[in-house]
Order: structure tokens, then sequence, then C-alpha cells
């Protein structure tokens, strides 16, 4: 039997994480002096509240080659094979740490570690493929390549409510931070090749924005592998987050569609009011 470990930026919901018996590997948030885990002692408004008190962006770091060590020894000693998947290494060293920790307890050969090349529910609908494939019976070698098949399809991008946390962390110039909040700018950003990059600017009310740009994702959406489709949010307005799930539902396509609340880690750098829809392409 295989088991799946995913690493707390996956941004899977605990009714989710339950459904598909994943194990989660939590990442770390560190505000001032002190260290927390990510989805086990730290919520995201807690974190914005600190934000916003000392107007600074929380730091954030991979687990532990300890910490995967620990978890990984647990399933290796009941006889397991393991796949690892972990945020886009391009932005994390989670997944080297998986790594290290497998090599350490001579597991090389039971352990798969994959790099999403992904964050949030981007990396989580990589997560769920891996684990139905477990609960059929496939191997963690077949699991790893079929996931890796995967990956280049799985499209995910969100828009940001305020330009003051991605400043805060530095990746903004102060100027547009400035500017975005005067008038009301709104980035999509979108990961590709595990990267994040911006692409569409959108103005005006972020209710408006969040409904134009799920729309302007109708024809790809159409398109779109229709096992399930994500929302994930930072924490938005009901209202809104409401609005897309109803203009999906309207397209008639998707089999499930699932509504998240993203993680600390992601939170961190995002900040509130950030939604993304998040699938895997039929192309």
């Amino acid at each position: 039997m295989v088991k799946i470990i995913a690493d707390s930026t996956c941004d899977l919901s605990p009714e989710l994480i339950e459904r598909y018996g994943v194990d989660i590997l939590p990442l770390h948030i560190i505000l001032g002096d002190q260290d927390f885990e990510d989805g086990r002692s730290i919520t995201p408004d807690d974190i914005y509240r600190w934000s916003d008190e000392n107007r600074s962006t929380p730091k954030t770091a991979a687990c532990s080659q300890a910490d995967a060590e620990e978890k990984l020894a647990r399933y290796l000693a009941q006889g397991h094979e393991v796949v690892c998947l972990a945020i886009s290494e391009s932005m994390s060293s989670t997944a080297n740490a998986m790594r290290l920790a497998a090599e350490k307890l001579g597991a090389g050969d039971r352990v798969k570690v994959i790099d999403s090349a992904n964050l949030s529910t981007g990396m989580g609908m990589l997560v769920i493929a891996a684990s139905l494939m477990a609960s059929q019976g496939a191997t963690a070698a077949q699991i790893a390549a079929c996931v890796e098949e995967i990956k280049p399809h799985v499209r995910a991008s969100f828009v940001v409510d305020t330009l003051t946390y991605l400043h805060r962390g530095g990746r903004c110039s102060g100027a547009a931070a400035l500017v975005g909040g005067t008038l009301q700018l709104h980035p999509k950003i979108v990961v590709e090749n595990g990267r994040m990059s911006p692409a569409k600017k959108y103005r005006g009310r972020m209710s408006r924005t969040i409904l134009a740009y799920a729309k302007d994702m109708e024809s790809d959406l159409r398109t779109a592998v229709k096992d399930r489709v994500f929302i994930t949010h930072s924490g938005c307005k009901e209202e809104d987050i409401e609005a897309v799930r109803q203009y999906l539902e309207s397209l008639n396509h998707f089999d499930e569609i699932l509504i998240t609340r993203a993680g600390g880690v992601i939170s961190s750098h995002c900040g509130p009011g950030t939604l993304g829809v998040l699938y895997i392409s039929g192309n």
C-alpha cells in the first residue's frame, strides 16, 4: 500500500484530507521570534492581525529534514511505500528536505518525492490524483509517473485584493503598491513552470474583479477535466465566493466545485481578499 504525504501548502480542507487519506507535513510561519506550524498552531486571521500591527510580512520556512524523517519513518515501519508532494522547489526547499529524509532513512527506493511545480490547490489537485491512484492499488512509481504527466496541465491563478502584502514581502515596488491601492488595481497572478508571474490587471471593486477574472477563463474552463474545480481564497466576502460558485455551476461542466480557504503560508504572501480558480486543463 502507498501512503500519500503532502506539505501544508496544498490548501486542502480538513474534510478533503480525511476523504483522501492524506497526511500533512506542515511548513513554518515565523512571526517575530515565534515559530508556528502552518495549519496547526496559527490561523490566517492571526497572521493578518500580526502583520497589520507590526507593518511587516511574516517569514515562512520549509519543513525540517527531521520533521520529514519522523513522518516517513512511521509509514515505512508499517511496510508502506510513500509518495510525497511538495510546493514548487523554486519557492521552497521542502521537497529537498523530504528527499534528504528518505535518503537518511535508507528508503530512497520506497519513497518518491514530487516537486509539484505549483502551490495551493494547484498542488492539491495533484495530491488528490495521487491519493485516488493509491486507493486503486498503484505503486509509488506508477503514481509518481502519472502525476508528472498531469503537472503541465494544472492551471493555477488568482487575483489579489491588496498589493500591501506582496509589497511587504518585496514582491512589488512601493510605488506599485501605492498606485495599486489608489487606482484599485488588482493583478492576476499566474503560476507557470513553478514560478509566479503577473498577468492581466483588473481595475475597480474587488467583487466585480473576481467575477470578471473567472469569466475570462470560460473557454478554458469549458474544456477542463470535469472531475473538479477549486475556488480557493484567503478570506473573501461570502457573496463574492458564492457569485463565482454560481458562475462555475452555470457552465454545467464540473462534477464537483470545491471551495477551500488558503492556509497560513499562502495567506502570508498574498494577504486577505485573494481568490483563485484552479483546475486541470483538458487540452
